[in-house]
């Protein structure tokens, strides 16, 4: 979660409905996802 809290726009909630928030930190999650995977192989 720590890791989340570096995407300015997830940190400060920019998103007014909780649907486009949710869609903020679906992306970010994936993009950190996609780093991880990226280093490990």
């Amino acid at each position: 979660f720590n890791k989340l809290k570096h995407f300015r726009k997830i940190a400060t909630r920019y998103e007014k409905t909780a649907r486009n928030y949710l869609a903020a930190v679906l992306i970010a999650c994936s993009r950190l996802w996609m780093r991880f995977y990226e280093s490990a192989t």
